[in-house]
C-alpha cells in the first residue's frame, strides 16, 4: 500500500508493522452523536412548547404556523452559502460558531414578546441550525473509510434522533415545572458546552490531529479516493441543476421532510385536540414514535455497510432498499390512523418512522460521492431543499385543521382525513427512489477523471 496523503498532497509517515491503530475516528463519533442530539434537542423541544406559547400570546394555528415555518425557511434558505462556508475553511470553525449561535437564540426564544420577535427569533435559529449536517458529511468524508460510513453515519443520525426522543418528555416536565421560557434557555446551555469542547478537540484533517498515528490514518485513507480539499474550488453550478442524481435526491429529501415535519412540529397538538391526550402523556407519546426513527437510523446504517460490501450493484441494492422503505411506511401511517388506542397508534406510527428513516443512511452513503469535490455545498442544497416539503407540512397541517373547524368539525373528523395526504407523499417517495441514477457531477476543476466504473466502494 501507497503511503497516505493529505489533501495537499504531502507524504505522510508509513505505519510501522506492528503499531496499532489509534482510535480518534471513534471519539470523534461521540462529539457527532453529540452535535445531532443537540441539533434535534432545540429543534424539537418547540412542538411541546407549541400550546403554552400559543395560550401566552393569543395565537391561532395559521400564525403559530409562520413560527414554525420561520425556522424551516432559514434552514433552506442558509443551507448552501453555510456548506460551502464549511467547503472553503473547514468544519471545525464552522460548526463551532454555528453551535454557539443556535444555542444563543434558543435561549432568546424564551425572551419572546410575541408573534414578530417569535417569528425573528426562530429564522435565526434555524439560519444557524443550517451548518451542522452539510458540515458533519464533509467530517464524514475526511475522516472515515468508505466501508465504514454506514455505521458511522447511521449512529449519528440515531443520536439525532435520540435528541428528538428526549425533547418532548424533557421539554413536557421543563414546561410544568420552570415554564417555557426558562426552558429554552436549559436547552441552550448544553449546545455552549457542546460547541467549547469540539472546537478545542477536532481537527479538519485527521493527519494533522495529535491523537491518529500513521496506523489509523492509512485505515481511515484504505479503499477510497484521497478527502476532497479544502477550498475545492468554484461550484459548477450548471451542471449541479442539470445533474439526474442531484435533483432526484433533493426531490426525495422534500417528501420525507414533509412527512417528518409533522411529527417535529404538530404531532402532539394534534394528541391533544384530536384525541384528548394530556401534556405529559402526549410528550410521552411524540418520544415513542421518533424513536421509531433512531432504531430505522441504525438499522440503516447497518445495511448501508453491508451494501458496500457484500453488493455487487450497491446503486440498484439501496434503491430497492430505500424505496420500499417509504413504501411500508405508508401503510404503517395508514394503519395506524384507523386505531382508536393511542397506544396501537403510536406503535405503528413509530414503525412508520422507522422503515421511512431506513433510507436516511443510504441516502447518506449517495449524496456523499454524488457532490464530487463540493461535498458540504452539495449536501447543503440536496438537504436543504427539504425545506419546501417541511415548510409544505407545518403550513399545510396548520391551515387544514383551521379550515376543519371553520365547518364545524372537531376532533378526529376535523385531523384525521389530513393523514391521507401523507400516505400519498410516502408512496411518491418510494418511485422517486426507482428512478434515482448515479450521475457523475461534471466539474471542470477536477484534476482527474472520475470513472464511474466500480460503485461497490459506495
Amino acid at each position: 500500500m501507497s503511503n497516505p496523503m493529505t489533501p495537499q498532497g504531502v507524504e505522510q509517515p508509513s505505519p510501522e508493522p506492528d503499531a496499532k491503530p489509534t482510535q480518534a475516528r471513534f471519539v470523534l463519533v461521540a462529539w457527532l452523536c453529540g452535535l445531532t442530539s443537540i441539533l434535534y434537542l432545540d429543534r424539537i423541544c418547540m412542538s411541546q412548547a407549541v400550546k403554552p406559547i400559543r395560550e401566552e400570546f393569543d395565537l391561532s394555528k395559521p400564525e403559530m404556523s409562520y413560527v414554525l415555518m420561520a425556522f424551516t425557511l432559514a434552514y433552506g434558505l442558509c443551507a448552501v452559502p453555510v456548506g460551502r462556508l464549511g467547503d472553503r475553511v473547514g468544519p471545525r470553525s464552522v460548526l463551532g460558531w454555528m453551535v454557539l449561535a443556535w444555542s444563543a437564540f434558543t435561549a432568546l426564544t424564551g425572551a419572546a414578546t410575541g408573534l414578530v420577535t417569535l417569528i425573528l427569533v426562530r429564522f435565526m435559529f434555524g439560519a444557524a441550525e443550517a451548518g451542522a449536517l452539510p458540515s458533519a458529511a464533509r467530517i464524514v468524508s475526511q475522516w472515515y473509510p468508505v466501508t465504514e460510513r454506514g455505521r458511522v453515519q447511521g449512529i449519528m443520525l440515531a443520536f439525532a434522533q435520540v435528541g428528538a426522543v428526549v425533547a418532548p418528555a424533557a421539554t413536557a416536565y421543563l414546561i410544568d415545572s420552570v415554564g417555557w421560557r426558562f426552558t429554552f434557555v436549559v436547552f441552550a446551555l448544553v449546545g455552549v458546552a457542546w460547541a467549547v469542547g469540539f472546537w478545542l478537540w477536532f481537527r479538519n484533517d485527521p493527519a494533522d490531529h495529535p491523537s491518529v498515528n500513521a496506523a489509523e490514518l492509512a485505515i481511515i485513507r484504505e479503499n477510497g479516493p484521497p478527502p476532497p480539499p479544502i477550498n475545492p474550488g468554484p461550484v459548477p453550478w450548471g451542471a449541479v441543476f442539470t445533474n439526474w442524481g442531484i435533483l432526484v435526491l433533493g426531490l426525495i429529501m422534500v417528501l420525507g421532510a414533509f412527512f417528518t415535519y409533522f411529527f417535529y412540529s404538530w404531532f402532539p397538538t394534534y394528541l391533544a385536540e384530536a384525541r384528548n391526550v394530556g401534556n405529559v402523556e402526549a410528550g410521552w407519546l411524540t418520544s415513542l414514535v421518533i424513536g421509531g426513527s433512531g432504531l430505522g437510523m441504525l438499522l440503516g446504517g447497518w445495511l448501508a455497510d453491508r451494501i458496500s460490501r457484500l453488493s455487487a450493484d450497491p446503486i440498484r441494492d439501496r434503491r430497492y432498499l430505500c424505496m420500499f422503505a417509504f413504501f411500508i411506511a405508508a401503510v404503517c401511517l395508514f394503519l395506524g390512523i384507523r386505531c382508536d388506542s393511542v397506544i396501537y397508534l403510536g406503535v405503528l406510527w413509530s414503525a412508520s418512522m422507522c422503515a421511512m428513516h431506513v433510507q436516511l443512511p443510504n441516502w447518506w452513503s449517495v449524496i456523499i460521492p454524488q457532490s464530487g469535490r463540493h461535498i458540504a455545498t452539495i449536501f447543503g442544497l440536496a438537504n436543504g431543499v427539504g425545506v419546501f416539503g417541511a415548510m409544505a407540512s407545518q403550513g399545510f397541517v396548520g391551515w387544514y385543521a383551521d379550515y376543519q373547524e371553520g365547518q364545524g368539525l372537531r376532533g378526529r373528523d376535523a385531523w384525521d382525513p389530513l393523514f391521507d395526504v401523507y400516505v400519498g407523499v410516502l408512496v411518491c417517495g418510494g418511485i422517486a427512489w426507482w428512478f434515482y441514477r448515479y450521475t457523475p457531477l461534471a466539474d471542470p476543476a477536477d484534476t482527474e477523471k472520475i470513472v464511474d466504473s466500480d460503485p461497490v466502494d459506495w
